[in-house]
């Protein structure tokens, strides 16, 4: 590794950045010896969605939360729902159009306004927020403050760290679980021992639920279902588990996943979970 590169530790790929250079992410720059985001405050979605969207099926249902988006992500699914905001390669495309900006206190207004159409907080969603924890923290701070709810959507893919900062402004999570095995994240840039660290200390501080996304040839065998639940209904307390459909998009050409194998999984999760609901379906 070069002396002059900087270490980024938000995730556990800890990028080695040269001054200028972007992380993996896309979204973290080394400047003046030390990595920062690159977008931060910078939102490329701002919308008042219902509360099961995120998908939050026992978080206080029938609310809406205001929920944003900015710009990376620290893991690089063929898949991708949201491909556009998340995934930047350097030197292949260059987000010339980030998005607009606004500042935490503008956040705080904005769902306070919203308040009246039935918003209950602010959700961080649609990329990965915590390659730009700074501002999920800031905004997260104020929100709190005035008594509203957090609500983070996100891969837990971090490091302990982050994971410090964020946990504890935290009111309500869905995490991503890709897959039960560790060469499921490696191809995905993932690390799944960190997504697992991440779960159970979210669940024991905070209403968690778990969304895996069911992708054929990829993640879809019974055995690993199995150990999934059976593992996620060991943590103190039993998170919620969305089993949901996977459609082509992105890089990723192979037919959508079959229903009837769905209510499978879903069959044999539940001999562990009390709450499996299916998605997209």
């Amino acid at each position: 590794m070069n002396t002059s590169a900087v270490v980024c530790n938000v995730c556990p790929r800890h990028c080695a950045l040269e001054e200028g250079s972007y992380g993996s992410c896309g979204a973290r720059v080394a400047l003046e010896g030390a990595v920062r985001p690159a977008y931060y405050g910078v939102l490329t979605a701002l919308a008042l969605d219902p509360i099961e969207k995120k998908p939050l099926r026992h978080f206080h249902p029938g609310s809406r939360v205001l929920s944003l988006g900015s710009l990376g992500c620290n893991m690089h699914c063929p898949f991708c729902q949201n491909h556009d905001i998340s995934q930047r390669i350097p030197g292949e495309n260059t987000w010339e159009a980030e998005g607009r900006e606004f500042t935490p206190a503008e956040i705080l207004r904005i769902a306070k306004e919203a308040a009246a159409d039935g918003n209950i907080g602010v959700a961080y969603t649609y990329n990965e927020p915590l390659v730009c924890f700074e501002y999920v923290r800031d905004c997260a701070v104020l929100i709190r403050k005035a008594g509203m709810f957090n609500v983070l959507v996100s891969n837990g893919c971090v490091t302990d760290d982050v994971t410090d900062e964020i946990l504890p402004l935290m009111d309500a999570m869905n995490i991503d679980l890709k897959g039960f095995r560790p060469d499921i994240y490696e191809r995905l840039g993932g690390n799944l021992a960190a997504v697992k660290r991440f779960i159970t200390r979210a669940s024991e501080s905070a209403h968690v639920e778990i969304t895996s996304l069911i992708v054929p040839g990829f993640n879809d065998s019974a055995s690993e279902m199995e150990e999934e639940a059976e593992w996620l209904s060991s943590l103190k307390n039993e998170p919620v588990l969305h089993l949901t459909r996977y459609f082509p998009n992105y890089r990723y050409g192979e037919p959508a996943t079959d229903i009837g194998l769905l209510r499978e999984l879903k069959e044999i999760a539940g001999r562990y979970l009390k709450r499996v609901y299916l998605g997209n379906v």
